[in-house]
């Protein structure tokens, strides 16, 4: 309640209209739809009479592309800009009223008109990638290479955005990046969000909007930033709609299917999209530990251990929504959707226990199965108001996201001597782990424009999550079942955030344009643990400022530098203090006593066109969250914790070229130097290492309907932490075929070609001494077939809801 209310106070406050004047001012702006020469081309800018088409009066837009028409009387109007070689185009009849002390016309894109020479049809198109103030824009369907491919593909391809082979996205070096599609969080994480972006065909994808410092309106969580994915939508009566196959082959067989469909009839616009994903997998983890004496001086055991785990899961997901015209400025918008993803995972594990002189004393073998599954279902509510044609607007939107997830575990540990005798009897312990979350939440925005180009924007949101988490543990003594009272455990945690938001952008002068915001969030949190009765609360209140200044030196050379403070709180699962088991010395568990990490993000950088992007990065962040390995006596078990301080320095170069008219490429290095410093189990630490990682694409025109495709990726050694990462890298190549009147798209890719993409880590403080090897089922075998139809007029776009419990629900983990 106290969110509408709230929500309610804001419209009124902002819709409080202007005194009468008799007379006003329009303005608006202009721009290219791509830049033609490096000189900003003269636009002509006429205010025309609706009536009768009459010119009231004419100018010229200034270098930024503005225009201003002062003293105009009231009336009804219509703006038309033109310029050399480009389409007219004109804006919709607008009214200055006599209240109205001045209007903001929407900006105006003009085209250029299409040439044909020998044959060769030369037309404008959006470029690649746009630098704006606050954000890197890719234009996907200006990169004939993205025909036919997935939404994974595509960031794979974005500048700064890497990709590993289980599907886990970085931004610029930094794990931790929000997703958003059409400004609304995904529900998705780890490999259930990467089975959703194969599913999603590029033909969908609109813009990939890539945000290292977003602005106030978003929420102040994600270490690394954001990256929105905005798809396309009819706003013209008709339809259309894609269907997407994929079967890959490692190992094991993997396969996904995917369908999206639009539907716009008068006032009435459906959409919906299904997908499945089939995933078998396995991996091989080694582990090497080294027990330490009393006394911490030398060895006192050697563990040799080796898990193989077999995977396997299905995922289902399905969305369906509607928005409807309530009149020519207002929309309502519903959007529903559920998903659903079973999974077991067995795991064979053999443990070496050997001396301090390295000899075998005996041999732990241990069977650990776990069968999950987790069902959700969210439901969206979204309304969009333009008060007037001034450019203020009104949104607001509600959310509710439930989840429901159950794992069942066995455990079963056998012990024999060094000539495999049994030595002890074997102990089985099963585990019952049901999970229940829910997340309400709410949000309101307006937007309002000011003089001279400038924009105010603020806004309201509210939280509140419950989550509800019991693991019952039972053992099984002589054929009897006994219950667990230690390792039980019913947790039940609570959390409401409340923020507002500020932001105010627009021109300093022809060439400086600057946008400065501050987000408050205040948060309340409690914690219960049931069994023991331990409880914890938190509350703080904190600001998040944002600061961008751009130079547009000339149509290719943008000069900027941002500035912007974030935080990281826990997932969910890891306040949990649940036990997982990997066997009878190796275990897992959460850590309810995690703070929130914050981090403040500098940046600098300048831009050639769409060819050349040079980014120099400065963080510094308190209180990292990381998992680290605590030993007792024998047994070794990774928990969460706040172990540091980071200071990370980087410079990113990103060059985008073609370099004949068949063979083009992209290249991104990211060299960054890691510092940490903190204190972990008692132990201080300081590790400081440099990194660099290498990505690259070389795309191949065949023919007019066949092209070919290399992937590169290396990734130095790198400190993150505790953890001392080894290099790594993978190659890949792919080939897709237009087909079908180039509706229809083939693809055959061959990911991992020389079977290097495994994780090699060494852990070295305190009494820790570990090395790891992962290895899993990378080299893979995949061919795809996707398909788009459509009928009726051409498809245009229309921004979709933005949602509200984007930060919230990236917070989720049930894997």
């Amino acid at each position: 309640m106290r969110s509408f209310i709230l929500t309610t106070f804001l419209f009124c406050v902002f819709a409080t209209q202007s005194f009468s004047q008799s007379t006003g001012s329009i303005s608006g702006g202009v721009r290219f739809a791509i830049d033609t020469s490096s000189k900003q081309q003269a636009t002509t800018v006429a205010l025309l009479r609706a009536r009768d088409s009459a010119v009231i009066k004419l100018t010229i837009a200034d270098r930024a592309g503005e225009y201003l028409f002062e003293k105009i009387k009231p009336g009804k109007y219509l703006i038309v800009a033109s310029a050399v070689g480009h389409r007219k185009t004109h804006a919709p009849v607008f009214e200055l009223k006599a209240e109205e002390t001045s209007v903001r016309i929407k900006t105006i894109e003009l085209f250029a008109m299409a040439k044909s020479l020998a044959e060769v049809t030369v037309t404008a198109k959006r470029p690649l990638i746009e630098h704006r103030i606050d954000r890197t824009v890719v234009n996907v369907d200006a990169s004939v290479s993205n025909l036919g491919t997935t939404a994974l593909d595509v960031l794979e391809k974005s500048p700064g955005v890497t990709v590993d082979n289980d599907g886990n996205i970085s931004l610029k070096g930094k794990e931790g990046v929000l997703i958003l599609v059409d400004g609304r969080p995904t529900q998705l994480n780890g490999a259930d969000l990467a089975a959703m972006l194969r599913n999603m065909n590029s033909g969908q994808m609109d813009q990939v909007e890539i945000m290292t410092n977003p602005p106030a309106r978003y929420d102040a969580a994600g270490n690394a930033g954001i990256i929105n994915i905005k798809t396309k939508k009819n706003t013209a009566s008709g339809y259309n709609g894609s269907i997407n196959l994929t079967f890959s082959q490692g190992r094991y067989p993997k396969a996904s299917e995917g369908f999206n469909f639009n539907y716009k009839a008068g006032k009435t616009n459906w959409f919906a999209n299904l997908s499945h994903g089939y995933q078998r997998n396995f991996e091989t983890l080694t582990i090497q530990r080294t027990i330490l004496n009393s006394n911490g001086t030398a060895p006192a055991n050697y563990f040799d251990q080796t898990a193989r785990k077999s995977f396997e899961s299905r995922s289902y997901n399905g969305k369906a929504g509607v928005d409807y015209t309530l009149s020519k400025k207002a929309t309502l918008g519903l959007v529903l959707t559920g998903a659903s993803a079973p999974s077991s995972v067995n795991n064979r594990n053999t443990t070496d226990i050997l001396n301090s002189s390295k000899q075998a004393e005996r041999v732990t073998t241990a069977l650990v199965a776990n069968n999950s599954a987790w069902k959700s279902f969210g439901a969206n509510l979204n309304y969009r108001k333009q008060i007037d044609t001034k450019g203020r607007e009104f949104t607001a939107e509600a959310d509710y996201i439930g989840y429901d997830a159950v794992n069942n575990q066995f455990m079963e540990n056998a012990y024999f001597d060094a000539s495999a005798n049994g030595i002890a009897k074997a102990d089985t312990l099963t585990g019952r782990l049901p999970q229940v979350l829910n997340i309400y939440s709410a949000r309101a925005d307006y937007v309002h424009p000011l003089k001279k180009g400038f924009k105010l924007e603020t806004g309201l949101k509210s939280s509140y999550v419950k989550t509800d988490n019991d693991a019952v543990y039972d053992s099984i003594q002589y054929g009897a079942v006994v219950h667990d009272y230690l390792r039980s455990n019913h947790f039940v945690y609570e959390e409401n955030i409340n923020a507002a938001y500020l932001n105010l952008s627009g021109p300093l002068t022809k060439k400086i344009s600057a946008q400065f915001g501050l987000r408050l969030e205040n948060t309340n949190a409690t914690g219960h643990q049931l069994t023991t009765g331990a409880n914890f609360s938190r509350n703080y209140t904190q600001l998040f400022p944002t600061g961008y200044l751009q130079y547009k030196a000339n149509a290719k050379n943008i000069f900027g530098a941002n500035y912007g403070r974030r935080i990281r709180r826990p997932n969910y699962q890891s306040l949990n203090p649940f036990i997982r088991f990997v066997d009878r010395y190796t275990y897992s568990e959460g850590n309810p006593n995690l703070k929130p990490q914050f981090s403040n993000n500098f940046e600098i950088f300048h831009s050639y066109g769409t060819i050349l992007s040079t980014t120099i990065n400065y963080t510094s962040t308190r209180d990292i969250i990381q998992g680290v390995i605590e030993q007792k006596g024998q047994e070794a078990y990774s928990r969460p914790a706040n172990i540091a301080s980071l200071r990370q320095f980087g410079i990113a170069v990103s060059v985008n070229t073609p370099f004949t008219k068949w063979w083009s490429g992209n290249l991104y290095v990211n060299a960054f130097n890691n510092s940490f410093k903190g204190v972990v189990n008692n132990a201080p630490i300081a590790f400081s290492a440099p990194g660099v990682t290498f990505s690259g694409t070389q795309q191949f025109k065949l023919s007019k309907t066949f092209t070919g495709e290399l992937t590169g990726m290396y990734r130095s050694s790198r400190v993150e932490g505790v953890f001392k990462i080894k290099p790594v890298g993978v190659f890949t190549a792919g080939l897709s075929k237009q087909i079908m009147k180039n509706q229809g798209t083939v693809r055959l890719t061959f990911r991992d070609i020389f079977y290097t993409l495994r994780q090699n880590t060494v852990i070295n403080y305190g009494n820790v001494d570990v090395a790891f090897q992962a290895v899993r089922d990378s080299r893979v075998i995949s061919i795809g077939f996707s398909y788009r139809f459509s009928k009726g007029k051409a498809a245009a776009q229309k921004k979709k809801s933005a949602g509200s419990a984007g930060d919230e629900q990236e917070r989720i983990d049930l894997d």
